[in-house]
C-alpha cells in the first residue's frame, strides 16, 4: 500500500473544496456575532459571556483592520478607509460595553451590516 492510499484509509477523502477568503470571514463573523448576540440576550445577563464574546469581536476588528492597511489589500482606497474608520469605531465602542457605558447593540448592528455584505444578500444573516 502506498502513502497515498495509507493517507486515505487513516483519513478518508476530502469532504469539502477549501473555502474562500470570504466565506472564512463570513463564517467567524457569523459565530462571533451569534455569541455577542446570546450574551447580551441572556437571562440574567451573563458579563463573562459578554466580555469573552467582546475580546473576540476586537481581536476580529484588529486583524481586519491591519488586513486592510496593508499595501496589498485589494479593495478601493475610499472603502478601506471608511472601513478603517468603522474598525476604530468598534474598537472605542468596545471598551464603553466593557465599562458598563453602552451596550453591544451597535457592534451586532455593524457585524450583521458586514454579514449582509459579505453574503451578496440583502437579507438578514
Amino acid at each position: 500500500m502506498n502513502a497515498h492510499a495509507l493517507a486515505m484509509t487513516a483519513y478518508g477523502a476530502p469532504s469539502a473544496a477549501c473555502k474562500s477568503p470570504r466565506s472564512v470571514e463570513y463564517e467567524v463573523m457569523s459565530r462571533i456575532t451569534s455569541r455577542l448576540r446570546a450574551a447580551r440576550d441572556a437571562n440574567p445577563f451573563v458579563f463573562a459571556a459578554l466580555a469573552d464574546a467582546m475580546y473576540d469581536n476586537r481581536k476580529l476588528w484588529v486583524e481586519l483592520a491591519l488586513d486592510l492597511a496593508a499595501p496589498g489589500n485589494a479593495l478601493p482606497q475610499t472603502l478601506r478607509a471608511q472601513l478603517l474608520g468603522l474598525a476604530q469605531f468598534c474598537l472605542r465602542h468596545t471598551d464603553a460595553v466593557l465599562k458598563g457605558d453602552d451596550t453591544a447593540d451597535a457592534l451586532i448592528d455593524i457585524n450583521l451590516a458586514i454579514l449582509r455584505g459579505l453574503s451578496g444578500k440583502g437579507g438578514v444573516p
